[in-house]
């Protein structure tokens, strides 16, 4: 690795910070001990109109410790990485613990589940772009929105940012370990006015490599042409019909899913897919695979928040559901094992179909493609989905005019079974790749 880092302190530093927290955790009279230590570095500039509206910078440190003591825990937490202030942390933790009740699903991953190979996944890609260079994309990407249509009337800015971080993860028993990620993004936001109606729309790209964001001029032409594309938009009576959910907004179901089988929800009971391991609930098209280990992408890790390795697995086959999303905690809740899913699910992978979002159209002939959901409507525990949206009515497979001010409504139990087709226009900017997904029938409230 290069010598110079923009990084406040060495890889080493933060090593030494892990094992001094541990030893001191003993010293308090911890019978086991967790430390993280991070830091991160940003660059963040928003041009609008042209002119500099913002330059921001970041250069963050933290440290948190939690320990145990027998089955009692206690957690603290300082961006002071002076030895003080990390003896005053871990007594902190020590004392919380001492005054916490009993728990006895509390403690660290098991040692036989720690990650002992930590493979190079290609996180880490420096971009030492100048607050010159990032004005200079910003304006790029602003003005090729604007040129997009004489419709186009305001901006709400461009953003060019830039970010690295580095952690060092390690526990008592015997585990450390870290790395380093980047991630870095375009985005643009434009106002269209047509009939003293306005609309605004937004696109971005985002990649742990600059090499692989799309040029600014594109992040600024897609904002335009969905901004302008809205304009003159109606609102619907209230029917039943298919609904496609574009390929960005398709990923909010996938969370749905996910949040539904992750361990605290199912151990709380508060989750509408309570019981679901081994049961069918997707349409029998739908498969997702958890894929933790793909080079540079945003869920990639070898390791979960507990150090436990993270391995591939099939989470959804055939529709049935075959894994749950699992820390140690909640397994030990649950009577089951981790999943190595502290801290969330990596790479979800939804295997796509054979259409484009133009044949998934022309397929569902005649409903509702949703490009924007509104608010938060989904009720955790019966399934309920309700949000506001906006997209196109679609006529005969095609796009007949832009829609406004409805909201969408069904049961998420409902609509996962009524899955009819998974577009191949996948969107792999997060980390969950999932292309268009069409779905049978939704209510749709309107005027």
């Amino acid at each position: 690795m290069a010598a110079e880092t923009p990084f406040p302190v060495s890889t080493a530093t933060l090593e030494r910070l892990a094992g001094a927290i541990l030893t001191e955790a003993a010293k308090a009279g911890a019978t086991a001990a967790e430390a993280e230590v991070s830091q991160a570095v940003g660059q963040s500039v928003t041009v609008r109109k042209g002119e500099v509206e913002t330059v921001t910078y970041n250069r963050d440190k933290a440290i948190t410790v939690t320990v145990f003591i027998g089955t009692r825990r206690g957690h603290a937490s300082t961006a002071d990485f002076a030895d003080d202030s990390i003896r005053a942390t871990v007594q902190k933790a020590a004392a919380i613990a001492r005054y916490t009740a009993d728990d006895p699903f509390a403690g660290l991953a098991d040692p036989e589940r720690l990650a002992h190979e930590f493979p190079d996944l290609d996180l880490y890609h420096p971009w030492t772009l100048s607050v010159e260079d990032a004005i200079e994309l910003g304006r790029a990407a602003e003005a090729a929105a604007l040129a997009v249509d004489k419709r186009i009337v305001n901006s709400e800015g461009a953003t060019v940012s830039r970010g690295e971080s580095e952690f060092v993860y390690a526990n008592s028993n015997g585990f450390a370990g870290g790395y380093r990620t980047s991630r870095h993004h375009i985005d643009c936001a434009v106002v269209g006015e047509d009939g003293g109606a306005m609309q605004r729309d937004y696109w971005y790209t985002a990649a742990r490599s600059p090499g692989e964001l799309l040029p600014a001029e594109e992040v600024g032409r897609m904002a335009g042409q969905r901004t302008t594309r809205r304009l003159n938009a109606r609102r619907l009576a209230t029917l039943e019909c298919p609904v496609i959910f574009e390929a960005p907004e398709a990923g909010d179901l996938v969370g749905s899913f996910v949040s539904a089988v992750s361990g605290g929800s199912l151990y709380r009971k508060s989750s509408f897919l309570l019981d679901s391991l081994g049961r069918q609930v997707f349409a029998p098209i739908v498969h997702i695979r958890e894929e933790p280990h793909i080079e540079r992408a945003r869920g990639s890790a070898p390791f979960d928040n507990e150090g436990v390795a993270t391995v591939p697995r099939d989470v959804v086959s055939g529709g049935v559901v075959g894994g749950y999303f699992l820390g140690s905690y909640s397994a030990r809740k649950l009577g089951m094992t981790t999943t190595g899913n502290a801290g969330g699910a990596h790479n979800l992978i939804v295997a796509p179909g054979a259409d484009d979002l133009s044949a998934l159209l022309a397929r569902m002939g005649r409903g509702l493609l949703i490009t924007e959901q509104l608010g938060q409507g989904v009720n955790a525990v019966t399934g309920d989905y309700s949000r506001g949206a906006a997209g196109f009515w679609i006529e005969d497979g095609a796009i007949a005019y832009p829609v406004e001010e409805i909201s969408i409504a069904g049961n998420l139990k409902t609509m996962f079974r009524d899955i009819v087709a998974i577009g191949r226009d996948v969107d792999t900017r997060g980390s969950r790749h999932v292309g268009s997904i069409l779905i049978s029938g939704m209510t749709v409230a309107g005027q």
